[in-house]
């Protein structure tokens, strides 16, 4: 039967414009970071209050701060709207939904704020329950993803405040699980998540934009140092991403056997360097957006290969 003619009620239509502008999408793949991150330093499942607990409070996370970035990017991404921006993107993650619709005037800057603080609180009150340190991680979280958004004319260097952003779900997460986490594993988590973010998703979506960002003078990777500059950071980045992906493996706190770890190189050779090569060879939009898509999939598929061992046992 053809449902085509039903039209959706005012209210669903209007909550999916929330969705968009916390790219939840794209959002709910991410908030498979903090879940592998914990799981994988503690080796086993936690407690089913701290697994829905962990839930409820990642998603009020990451669906704060997505859309934190589209309200204070307002001004440039309405600019970037006005010159005729956010097209050719029907394949990037983030378009699945409607893109920037705080920029194209499908909600007002009042329900953008609101819709964020609403989710925030409900996000340190989860924090809080957890542990309160994770409350002032995911506070410096949001701190920081204002700062990336408003240097987007100033400097480059911005790219690593964002590489900072994304690890601080994941790092609030082994809190959350384990008030004294090892140091090491946290400083190489940091790093893994660090180059990913910046390797596979940042600088792949800055090249994207590359020329939009050109007309707005914004400061990106991409704009100052050129694509074949852009290409050798972004397989450097993927590099060290592999490595430490692998060591991360070996400080969890269960034992892995060699077959997880080829698992690992497998999967990073499929999502990580296989699209990174091809961009570099051939410094195509298209293959960037491929690379960014890909990308986006690591962490739920280490999520996958910890979900085997730990019920495998």
């Amino acid at each position: 039967m053809n449902f085509s003619h039903i039209k959706a009620h005012p209210a669903y239509a209007r909550l999916k414009l929330f969705w968009a502008l916390s790219r939840t999408p794209h959002g709910l793949i991410d908030m498979t970071t903090p879940a592998v991150a914990a799981l994988l330093w503690l080796g086993r499942f936690p407690s089913p209050g701290i697994v829905v607990l962990g839930l409820i409070t990642t998603f009020a996370g990451y669906t704060a701060v997505y859309a934190l970035n589209d309200v204070v990017d307002y001004r440039s991404d309405r600019q970037k709207y006005q010159e005729g921006g956010f097209c050719d993107t029907g394949s990037d993650l983030d378009s699945v939904l409607v893109r920037h619709p705080l920029a194209c005037g499908h909600l007002s800057l009042r329900a953008g704020v609101l819709w964020v603080l609403a989710w925030a609180a409900v996000a340190v009150c989860g924090a809080y329950l957890l542990n309160p340190v994770c409350v002032w991680i995911f506070l410096a979280g949001c701190l920081l993803e204002a700062v990336y958004c408003l240097m987007l004319r100033v400097s480059y260097i911005r790219v690593f405040i964002t590489g900072a952003v994304k690890t601080s779900g994941a790092m609030a997460a082994v809190f959350a699980v384990d008030p004294n986490p090892s140091a090491v594993y946290l400083i190489f988590l940091f790093l893994c998540l660090f180059f990913w973010e910046i390797g596979g998703q940042n600088l792949p979506n800055d090249w994207i934009d590359m020329e939009e960002d050109r007309r707005l003078k914004a400061q990106t990777i991409p704009v100052t140092f050129g694509l074949k500059r852009t290409a050798r950071f972004i397989m450097g980045s993927i590099g060290l991403t592999v490595v430490i992906s692998l060591l991360l493996f070996g400080l969890s706190q269960t034992r892995f056997e060699p077959f997880y770890y080829v698992t690992v190189l497998c999967v990073t050779g499929v999502l990580l360097v296989w699209p990174a090569y091809r961009l570099y060879t051939r410094h195509d939009r298209a293959l960037a957006m491929q690379l960014f898509n890909r990308a986006s999939y690591f962490p739920p598929a280490l999520l996958v290969v910890v979900l085997v061992k730990l019920i495998s046992g």
